[in-house]
């Protein structure tokens, strides 16, 4: 039998049996999660050799008595390349979620452009999971999207004037069980002028009121005994005016406050001591009906 029908033949049979390692390495691949479970004639390695003696017999058996040698080597070094590219392992590999925080994402969500759930106010949960959407930003949340409210009185604590009552006791639309004192909110001696601590401290009950927005409020000035029962009301009118109109300055609308000074008349402690004139000298916020 001649040279090139014995290559031929061979490499024919080669081919035949190649083909078969390919084709089932393709199905494995669709099949199997990883090339580690696949045979081991279906491996790129295993393929490459093959396809190297296959490629080596065909141009050996095609190539002229002179240059049987160099066909014979370029046809393996082309039949290696083909035989590993046939069974390359051709698995998916999984694509990592672009949201992994959200867990799964149930079919129909509404996704933005990066695939990921809409949340629509910003508070860190999806709409589809989110209880209360609208949260104001900057607002802490909950695991259900609710702003949190640290004393369970059913005021958040963005709103809640008095954050701390104390479990089961009713509180107003303001988060207290009644008017609250205004602590720190002092004033210049003897006249209206707050203090820039007084300031600060009304910058955070500014805020809540913002946030609260269907509450009126009630601020009302009290003085201790000394000086005149006139004097002390008008001062005591003044100083209520002079937070409301703080207030006002940082977006608390005057149509939901109004301004009440009492003077002397409503003392929470006594005015023989200075400690208790101290007391008496005050500014107290309530709800407004």
């Amino acid at each position: 039998m001649k040279k090139s029908t014995t290559g031929l033949l061979i490499g024919s049979a080669l081919v035949v049996g190649l083909s078969g390692c390919a084709s089932s390495a393709s199905q494995s691949s669709g099949q199997a999660s990883a090339s580690s479970d696949r045979s081991w004639y279906q491996h790129p390695a295993v393929c490459g050799l093959a396809g190297s003696v296959i490629g080596g017999s065909i141009g050996y058996a095609t190539s002229s008595s002179s240059d049987e040698e160099s066909g014979a080597a370029t046809g393996a070094a082309a039949g290696a390349a083909i035989g590993g590219l046939l069974c390359a392992d051709r698995t998916p590999k999984p694509v990592a979620p672009q949201c992994p925080s959200y867990g799964e994402v149930p079919a129909g969500v509404a996704v933005d452009a990066q695939g990921c759930p809409l949340d629509s106010d910003g508070d860190g949960v999806p709409d589809y999971r989110d209880q209360c959407p609208g949260t104001p930003a900057g607002v802490e949340v909950n695991a259900n999207g609710c702003p949190l409210d640290s004393d369970n009185d059913g005021v958040p604590d963005y709103r809640d004037q008095c954050p701390n009552t104390p479990a089961g006791v009713e509180v107003n639309a303001l988060g207290c069980p009644d008017s609250v004192v205004l602590q720190e909110v002092n004033f210049e001696f003897d006249s209206a002028q707050l203090t820039s601590n007084a300031r600060s401290v009304l910058n955070g009950v500014a805020e809540r009121l913002v946030n609260n927005p269907d509450v009126r409020v009630s601020i009302e000035g009290h003085t201790d005994s000394r000086g005149s029962d006139e004097y002390n009301k008008n001062l005591s009118q003044e100083r209520a005016q002079s937070v409301a109109s703080y207030l006002a300055s940082r977006g608390v609308a005057t149509n939901r406050m109004r301004a009440v000074g009492y003077g002397e008349e409503r003392p929470i402690a006594s005015n023989e001591t200075e400690e208790g004139r101290f007391q008496n000298r005050r500014v107290e916020l309530d709800e407004w009906n």
